[in-house]
């Protein structure tokens, strides 16, 4: 908590830009509806992961392909959009973890799932103050070719697009004030392999899910099988055997009336813990969740408000609670990485600091800037906003466990 504080001294120094985003975008809405009944009509009902596959990243009229969903004109919200705080304590973070083993070079800040690029333009606006982007890139994972737009127009004065569409760097920019070299990738595997400060914030909770519940006969699969009473709209059903899902993920401890599981997401925190370990750095997992005791999670989002998630597919979010106690046991299963937490997003932010950070800015703000940097401070540590529905998770290398049992990961401690 020392490097904490005496990072967040010098980051008193650091001016505070208030932007705003536009979010005057043009919006395209998505009927997908027509190609899920006639596959769910030829081959039968779908599980729901396959239903947030073609919903969420269909390339024709995938949610996440193309539109903007972000900020108060869009779906929903996130932390780095309500306030640079967020990012500053992000930054402040990673800055403490990589100072503890020497601040190896060169090294890679990598985002899963950039939304517009805030939290990557704040981490690297701290990172600039503390002269740390020497020797450093950014590589950002991102899938939609509209959102990368967006990001790219944030980050960059201009970036290059490939020609090639198998060329794993499919967008190439320098960052505008940092001249940081900024690299768009469409999977984590592509991404170089070199020291690596990983960032993933609500990115987990829209990998695709499987969804069981309890019956008379034990556990079935939850499936989405067509509405013959409506035109063109779907139901849930349940599956009337053991799917191969069931039979794979089903614990035999388990209790709960219904769960859901992603197999995505543990295989990629998998790779995740692989990259840390073969390479060394830092992994940050930030997301809606819960530690094991959720059940039914699975909903849609539009216009910041629950949405039938089986209605009007491909304009709304779909998203799904993280089971940190899922991701924490995949990533520590072979030894690779140590695990810290999960813990509330209010009591990390708050051991790292964020309170001095909110004074230390009260005292040069306006009335109507502070007033937006309180509501953004009580929207993110409020138990009953995102303060206790929100949590992190980070990961670091095995190798550091006696550094860390001297020194600490901070924010979790």
């Amino acid at each position: 908590m020392f490097l904490a504080r005496r990072t967040l001294l010098r980051l008193s120094n650091l001016k505070y830009s208030y932007y705003t985003v536009n979010q005057n975008l043009e919006k395209s809405q998505y009927d997908l509806a027509k190609s899920l009944y006639a596959k769910i009509k030829a081959t039968g009902p779908i599980t729901i992961a396959d239903y947030m596959k073609e919903v969420l990243i269909n390339p024709l009229g995938g949610y996440y392909i193309h539109k903007d969903m972000l900020g108060e004109s869009g779906d929903f919200v996130t932390s780095p959009e309500l306030s640079q705080i967020f990012g500053e304590m992000i930054a402040i973070w990673f800055l403490n973890e990589w100072s503890k083993v020497g601040s190896p070079k060169p090294f890679q800040i990598v985002e899963l799932g950039p939304g517009k690029g805030s939290l990557c333009q704040d981490i690297l606006r701290v990172f600039k103050h503390f002269q740390a982007l020497k020797e450093a890139s950014v590589c950002l994972v991102e899938i939609s070719p509209f959102l990368s737009d967006i990001q790219a127009r944030k980050l960059c004065a201009q970036t290059i697009l490939s020609k090639n569409e198998d060329d794993p760097v499919y967008r190439q920019g320098t960052s505008i004030t940092h001249s940081t070299p900024i690299k768009w990738y469409r999977d984590l595997k592509n991404v170089p392999n070199i020291f690596t400060l990983l960032i993933a914030h609500e990115f987990f909770d829209a990998l695709p899910i499987h969804k069981f519940r309890k019956t008379d006969l034990g556990y079935r699969e939850v499936l989405i099988d067509i509405d013959k009473t409506k035109n063109m709209t779907f139901r849930y059903v349940m599956a009337n055997h053991e799917t191969p899902a069931l039979k794979l993920f089903l614990n035999k401890n388990e209790t709960r009336e219904e769960f859901e599981v992603s197999p995505q997401s543990l295989v990629l925190v998998k790779d995740i813990a692989t990259r840390l370990e073969e390479d060394g750095g830092l992994a940050l997992i930030g997301d809606y969740g819960h530690e094991g005791e959720g059940t039914d999670t699975f909903r849609a989002y539009k216009k910041h408000k629950q949405h039938d998630p089986l209605l009007e597919p491909g304009t709304a979010d779909l998203t799904a609670d993280v089971d940190f106690s899922a991701l924490k046991n995949a990533a520590i299963e072979e030894g690779k990485v140590l695990a810290f937490g999960p813990t509330s997003q209010r009591d990390f932010l708050l051991r790292m600091g964020i309170e001095h950070r909110v004074k230390n800015l009260g005292e040069a703000a306006n009335e109507e800037q502070m007033k937006s940097i309180r509501f953004g401070f009580d929207m993110m540590t409020d138990p009953a906003k995102m303060g206790t529905r929100f949590k992190f998770l980070s990961l670091l290398p095995s190798v550091l466990k006696d550094i860390l049992q001297k020194v600490p990961v901070v924010g979790f401690h």
